[in-house]
């Protein structure tokens, strides 16, 4: 999965983009910001769908972090871009996998290959990756028995 911002750059000023930029984003089904009303939620024009976030708007607010020099941040935005198309259960699969002890590195690293493998999610994937190799330095990989 390979998702872009729309082409444009972005800088510290442009925050906040629903103020800024509102004509950049959309929900997941393409509505618009402005479509987001309660009448719209009333009459059922707006529906659970509508009201996650795009992928594409976690990578605008990514391009604004690097412009303002938070790179950790905007990092966690383009993985958070990666995990919308990861499905609810198999994201806390992994976040329940990556507490101290609770995964063998092979358990760790078969997560990556499935996020990168599966889903392209490939900054998800090193980020696991690089867990597993912290995790093993530090001693807090399951013992055999516990994987």
């Amino acid at each position: 999965m390979t998702q872009n911002a729309p082409s444009i750059s972005l800088g510290p000023a442009d925050y906040p983009l629903s103020i800024n930029h509102s004509e950049l984003l959309r929900t997941p089904t393409g509505k618009a910001l402005s479509d987001l009303t309660m009448d719209a939620v009333v009459s059922g024009e707006v529906t659970a769908d509508d009201l996650r976030i795009a992928p594409e708007t976690l990578l605008l607010q990514a391009q604004l972090a690097d412009a303002s020099d938070r790179p950790q941040l905007a990092g966690n935005f383009r993985r958070a871009a990666e995990m919308t198309a990861i499905p609810d259960a198999e994201v806390l699969e992994v976040y329940n996998a990556l507490r101290p002890r609770a995964s063998s590195k092979e358990q760790l690293l078969a997560i990556a290959e499935r996020l990168e493998g599966h889903y392209g999610a490939a900054e998800s994937g090193a980020l696991v990756r690089e867990a597993a190799e912290v995790y093993e330095r530090r001693n807090l990989l399951a013992r055999p028995e516990q994987a």
